[in-house]
């Protein structure tokens, strides 16, 4: 079921500066802020933790050390 909401034109406006691309809906926008506004779940925490953890340690390749083992 859809509905109508309104908006004041200034809100208006600041939704239509956080469109990714001109076609983009308001509600395509709403949830992508809404989506930020969720905290992180345990696992993508530990995931990232991680993540950080193997950086330090130098646990990773470069994009251009990527792009010499790829032949770009």
């Amino acid at each position: 079921m859809s509905t109508t909401i309104q908006v004041s034109e200034k809100l208006q406006k600041e939704l239509s500066k956080r469109k990714l691309y001109s076609k983009e809906t308001y509600e395509e926008v709403i949830w992508d802020l809404i989506e930020d506004s969720h905290e992180l779940d345990e696992e993508t925490k530990k995931e990232l933790a991680q993540a950080r953890l193997e950086i330090k340690e130098g646990k990773y390749h470069t994009m251009e050390e990527v792009k010499k083992e790829l032949g770009f």
